[in-house]
């Protein structure tokens, strides 16, 4: 009696673990399509006229992708080119060096031993609960000061002192950096910044990739700093330019054209998001454990 009682437990097991996948699956269906929806109106306003965008939304596609890439690409007053250029200069800078540098801040605190090295990491994670905005005014006052406005350089050094990116990197380094590995270095004769570079980095390689790509997408939306920095149109970010786009004169203004904006700015992120996409995953698990 016990056989036919075990394979009826299975089989009612069996069918349980069935109606969880179908409703997870159902569940995550439904989460994928709201957040893909709003990514498919952009491609089909995309393709529509002001004028068809302003009566409402409609599921088929326009005819006028061209004339509104047009549009966008060639108005010089936009300068959509350059704005991609200055975009992707502030933006893979402000990548590289807030990860290099972060990383570089979390290899002292997680090797070297220290009377202030617990003082030091507090103090690090306290500055990062400081909102940006706090210190906007004094900033831009200092860059009036230092003759620095209408320059690249206040949007791309500051992003040398970063502590939610440290804080990723320490915690990486906490899983995926035994301090033996450093020590038999120092043995061999390596020095501090040679252990880093050539046995370090290719061990944070996800981690780069990880703080990478949400760098280089927050510094690519980025508009309320170089909105208070860059005046001059050649120096115009992305953002600067929709703004511009969205805050033309309402007899002028081209819904079809800001749509085209806003999807090519999403082009290269994409881009970069594809190529260092397999890091996601493995760089998040790795530096949300501490082991």
């Amino acid at each position: 009696m016990a056989a036919p009682i075990d394979a009826v437990g299975q089989m009612s097991n069996s069918r349980a673990l069935l109606i969880r996948r179908v409703i997870s699956y159902v569940v995550l269906t439904i989460f994928a399509i709201i957040s893909l929806f709003p990514f498919f109106i952009l491609l089909i306003n995309m393709t529509r006229e002001s004028a068809d965008i302003q009566q409402g939304f409609s599921p088929l596609p326009g005819t006028y992708l061209i004339k509104n890439f047009k549009s966008v690409m060639n108005k010089p007053d936009w300068a959509m080119l350059a704005a991609l250029r200055n975009s992707f200069i502030i933006s893979a800078s402000c990548a590289f060096l807030s990860s290099y540098f972060s990383a570089l801040t979390a290899y002292a605190i997680h090797v070297y031993d220290f009377k202030l090295k617990k003082f030091l990491f507090t103090f690090i994670l306290m500055i990062m609960m400081v909102p940006t905005q706090v210190s906007a005014l004094g900033f831009v006052q200092m860059m009036n000061d230092w003759n620095l406005t209408n320059n690249f350089i206040p949007l791309i050094i500051p992003s040398i002192a970063a502590p939610a990116t440290f804080f990723f990197m320490k915690q990486y380094m906490d899983s995926a950096l035994p301090l033996e590995i450093v020590e038999a270095a120092r043995i061999d004769g390596c020095g501090e910044y040679r252990t880093f570079n050539s046995l370090v980095t290719p061990i944070l390689k996800p981690a780069f990739a990880v703080q990478g790509i949400f760098i280089f997408v927050s510094s690519w939306n980025n508009f309320f700093i170089p909105a208070l920095i860059l005046d001059k149109p050649e120096l115009r970010t992305l953002p600067l330019v929709i703004n511009l786009i969205r805050s033309a004169d309402y007899t002028k203004f081209d819904m079809g054209a800001v749509y085209m904006a806003v999807g090519i700015s999403i082009i290269p992120v994409a881009i970069v998001y594809l190529v260092l996409s397999k890091f996601i995953i493995r760089g998040i698990a790795l530096g949300a454990v501490k082991g």
